[in-house]
């Protein structure tokens, strides 16, 4: 299990508390050898998959230390213990965080400060130190939940959709996710409609070097897609002397539907209902940007007198 950011205080004090200036990314690989982070953990990033989760952590318990004094940087991405870091571990502590921290002036100023310049409420500030969450996690957090909600409304409009439009609408998902050329070029190819849904091939490159067989299911939720309909698909593909194929259904695929691998060398990817609200906004299909955000942190090569 990944430490939060404030579990990762005292031990990255005490790593530096023999005097000695330490690199930040030795001071990440020292912890996660200490807490036995997994490889596995190691990869788990952050919702925005710009940072590890675990170095995202480290960093902020680096940045919290640092700003009530305790740790100081000589020169870019180096760090050193104080005299204040010296005293504070003198006391023996059980535990460092966010209450521990609040002995020092500095670092009060640091939270007044971001709080005046940012609006932050005194409220928000204590969510995130009681979830022991860091900002971009609480932040992550926060677009996930707003994502799942948009990716729901999504999926109940496209289930109510008339069997034309739904067929538009994978059209112009495929088309933006870079298959079958142009607009038109995959119109002519998944014109043949029916059964609640569509059926066709469309390219699978701009340039039409392989084609893809096309099943989508225009199906309301708890109508499942079994695996009887994935071997009729597998047989059509067959049929058409076809080796690649996607089946999207609005709906879900059973467990045997997923366990399912055809004994010839076709290949069929599955895209269930919520994947494919995913993929529409992924693709800013059917739904708009409402607002951007941009984190930014210090540029140190800027900054560096290197």
């Amino acid at each position: 299990m990944i430490p939060d950011y404030q579990t990762l205080m005292l031990p990255l004090l005490k790593l530096v508390s023999d005097g000695k200036e330490y690199k930040y990314r030795d001071l990440i690989e020292r912890l996660a050898i200490e807490f036995e982070v997994t490889d596995e953990e190691r990869k788990e990033l952050l919702a925005s998959g710009n940072q590890a989760i675990f170095d995202n952590r480290v960093g902020w318990a680096k940045t919290y230390l640092k700003k009530a004094g305790l740790l100081e940087s000589p020169k870019r991405a180096t760090f050193i213990i104080t005299e204040l870091g010296r005293q504070a571990l003198e006391k023996k502590p059980d535990r460092i965080d966010v209450n521990f921290l609040k002995q020092f002036p500095a670092f009060l100023d640091f939270r007044s400060y971001s709080r005046n310049n940012n609006e932050i409420e005194r409220d928000d500030t204590a969510v995130i130190e009681n979830n022991e969450q860091t900002p971009e996690e609480v932040l992550d957090k926060a677009y996930q939940r707003i994502r799942k909600s948009l990716a729901s409304e999504l999926l109940n409009r496209v289930v109510d959709l008339s069997p034309a439009f739904f067929e538009r609408l994978v059209v112009e998902l495929l088309v933006k996710m870079g298959y079958g050329g142009s607009i038109k070029d995959a119109g002519k190819a998944l014109g043949k409609s029916g059964d609640e849904g569509i059926d066709g091939t469309i390219k699978e490159d701009k340039l039409g070097l392989d084609v893809i067989y096309i099943q989508a299911k225009r199906w309301k939720p708890g109508n499942v897609v079994g695996r009887p309909e994935l071997q009729k698909f597998v047989g059509a593909l067959a049929g058409q002397g076809a080796k690649k194929g996607i089946f999207i259904t609005t709906s879900n695929f059973t467990k045997e539907a997923l366990d399912y691998t055809p004994r010839n060398e076709t290949k069929i990817v599955l895209i269930d209902g919520e994947q494919l609200a995913q993929l529409m906004i992924d693709y800013n299909l059917g739904c708009t940007t409402q607002q951007t955000y941009e984190l930014k942190k210090i540029d140190s090569d800027y900054f560096g007198e290197e």
